[in-house]
């Protein structure tokens, strides 16, 4: 029986990696890549400013990750009713205080990357990181969590899209124009898609520990239309700035369009808890490659 459960039981490296929860990393990664696409086409990009907002971006993704995985746990929204990709502590593949230590030091970790961008955007850059770092805790932690009274949708718009693409902006032009949040929003709805598709997977088991999620407080009707109007808000942009004077290749995130009505009809339609994971995943993979496009639009 030991041996067997020895067996099961995942390598370190596994366990933290699944931990760090790779199909929501491109919500880090997206904002960077349209921040500096845009400095680009400014003519402003700094590659050392570029990569530390990078890896800062990753820092904070992981080191939410990382409190929501010990903060679900210790509120009872992780157990084994719950669907989806196990999570550490809640599977005994972690203990809660090492989770704790880990947030810690990710946390920390990315302050110190952080500082770094002081030498180009002016001590505003600590504001920003910390305000960054504190939310991402208080996202299921603290007194009053977000995510359990249902703004951790906009927590992810604001801070995985309108803060994140501006602030990469900024450290490499100096400067935050109107159209660089224009460029933002489309950032923001989908990477809040990608918390929409598991907070609807999640909504029978954060009901039950009175994670009052948007999901839970309206019903899956109104996340599928949530989810809807975030999709066409994401694919109007290219359309706006086009309008606004840029070069047709900024209508290239379009061609993802026809990628974005299936998920809707997928949403739609899932019937089973694995249908849901394979949408996560998914929704991740549309932003990535909607930045990717959207990058190449600006820098063409």
């Amino acid at each position: 029986m030991t041996n067997s459960a020895s067996a099961a039981r995942p390598g370190t490296w596994r366990i933290w990696a699944s931990a760090s929860r790779p199909r929501t990393l491109p919500a880090a990664v997206a904002p960077v890549l349209v921040g500096s696409a845009l400095a680009g086409h400014d003519h402003r990009f700094n590659a050392p400013a570029a990569a530390l907002c990078l890896v800062f971006a990753l820092l904070v993704q992981i080191g939410t990750n990382f409190a929501n995985d010990y903060y679900d746990f210790i509120h009872g929204a992780d157990t084994a009713a719950r669907v989806g990709p196990r999570r550490a502590v809640a599977a005994g593949l972690v203990s809660p205080g090492v989770m704790r230590w880990a947030t810690f030091a990710v946390f920390a970790a990315a302050f110190v990357i952080g500082l770094g961008l002081i030498h180009w955007g002016g001590p505003w850059m600590l504001a920003v990181g910390v305000a960054s770092i504190l939310c991402g805790v208080a996202y299921t932690g603290g007194p009053w969590p977000l995510g359990y009274h249902g703004l951790g949708d906009l927590f992810v718009f604001i801070f995985f899209g309108l803060v994140a693409v501006t602030t990469t902006y900024f450290v490499q032009a100096g400067r935050v124009p109107g159209y660089a949040f224009l460029a933002a929003v489309p950032i923001g709805l989908l990477a809040s898609n990608i918390l929409l598709v598991n907070n609807y997977r999640d909504a029978e088991t954060d009901a039950a520990a009175n994670k009052r999620t948007l999901v839970v407080r309206f019903g899956r009707r109104y996340a599928r239309a949530q989810f809807a109007v975030c999709l066409c808000g994401a694919f109007a942009i290219p359309l706006v700035l086009r309008a606004a004077g840029y070069g047709w290749g900024i209508l290239l995130p379009l061609l993802a369009a026809p990628l974005a009505w299936s998920h809707a009809r997928r949403l739609t339609s899932s019937g089973s808890p694995r249908d849901l994971v394979a949408l996560l995943g998914d929704s991740g993979k549309l932003l990535a490659v909607y930045a990717a496009l959207l990058a190449a639009g600006l820098l063409i």
